[in-house]
């Protein structure tokens, strides 16, 4: 049934004001929202769902029923879009990175691991609340210009390690909220957005790294935030660089990686799992094998976004801080702390010999 065009106009609005809240746009209209939903579908505006079940609330005392309501999902047509956007992202140019030249003269007993940890590709961020600005263009350019500089400064090591460990995106699907707890999350732009940003970026990381050092191992960890994402994405880099012998994609089912690097191991984690200290133990008996043939050991992780360091038995555990500006919710929780990312090379036999830390501020000093 048709309705009048001002009340048409009055919901077009409403939907636009709230265009991922119906229950809010319904009682802005004051109508019942599966009415609001209805209308939806029939003007072909908003998200499209599937009935899934219904349930009932009934009165057991009289058997009068109180009320109805249908349980919908969002429609596979939708979660299979955003699934494309992440292949299309991938062939731009083609469907496979052809092999390149490897660099000269790099030392056989360096490797040098570069950490980008909790990134929140596609967080919005407002420097009135946290301190500075974050965006997609915002993060793509400072994520870039920190790798930069961080590969430029480090030894020409034979192997270089692109630890990506974790958060890297905001979110982790059609709907801008943590996976787990379905908390709503400050974001920019739209997923497919946020996918084909996402995958730019670590594509020009892994190629800036083929350029530095003979062998790239890359290691696109499990976030809290990104629980799905990364396993696509593990997925994606290991079918990209497939015809690439330089390079290498951990694509573990599990969210504990690890390398070993002659009598040096590395070990990582996001850290949303398991507290730092209890992760020596934990990669002690899960790679029993590299723990038993290695004597310097390291684990990185990030998750809490700041710096921490302690040495235990057998294992040094680093955590290491983000790139990202503080969203709303770190701001009004009052965490504070100092944005970097680290490179850090280690010898084959002495474990960690060199160190090289960037800030965004410095990209904005040689600006």
């Amino acid at each position: 049934m048709a309705i009048p065009e001002e009340e048409r106009a009055r919901r077009i609005a409403a939907h636009e004001a709230h265009p991922d809240c119906h229950a809010e746009a319904a009682r802005e209209l004051g109508i019942n929202v599966s009415t609001y939903k209805t209308w939806l579908q029939s003007e072909g505006l908003g998200r499209k769902y599937v009935v899934t079940g219904r349930s009932t609330l009934t009165n057991l005392a009289t058997g009068e029923k109180l009320l109805e309501w249908e349980k919908t999902s969002l429609d596979r047509e939708a979660e299979e879009r955003a699934r494309e956007a992440a292949f299309r992202a991938l062939s731009e140019k083609l469907p496979r990175v052809k092999a390149t030249p490897k660099p000269t003269h790099c030392n056989a007993a360096l490797a040098t691991l570069y950490t980008l940890t909790d990134c929140h590709v596609g967080a919005l961020c407002w420097h009135k609340e946290g301190g500075a600005d974050w965006d997609l263009a915002i993060s793509e350019k400072t994520l870039l210009g920190c790798f930069n500089s961080m590969i430029s400064a480090a030894p020409r090591s034979e192997v270089g390690i692109i630890n990506q460990l974790g958060d890297f995106l905001h979110w982790d699907g059609l709907l801008a909220v943590t996976p787990t707890s379905g908390h709503h999350l400050d974001a920019d732009g739209r997923f497919d957005k946020l996918v084909e940003t996402s995958i730019r970026i670590l594509r020009a990381v892994v190629d800036l790294a083929l350029v530095k050092h003979e062998r790239v191992h890359v290691i696109l960890a499990e976030g809290n935030h990104d629980i799905a994402s990364s396993v696509w994405l593990r997925k994606m880099f290991k079918a990209l660089y497939e015809d690439e012998p330089r390079v290498t994609v951990d694509d573990s089912a599990l969210p504990y990686y690890a390398f070993q690097h002659g009598r040096t191991m590395l070990a990582f984690h996001h850290g949303h799992l398991k507290k730092n200290d209890q992760l020596p133990i934990l990669f002690a008996a899960q790679f029993s094998r590299m723990w038993g043939d290695t004597t310097k050991r390291y684990c990185h992780t990030g998750h809490r976004h700041h710096v921490e360091e302690r040495e235990h038995s057998g294992m040094i555990v680093t955590q290491h801080p983000t790139l990202a500006a503080r969203d709303a919710y770190a701001a009004r929780g009052g965490w504070v702390s100092e944005r970097s990312a680290t490179a850090i090379t280690y010898h084959s036999e002495f474990g960690q010999v060199v160190r090289v830390t960037v800030t965004p501020e410095m990209l904005e000093a040689a600006a």
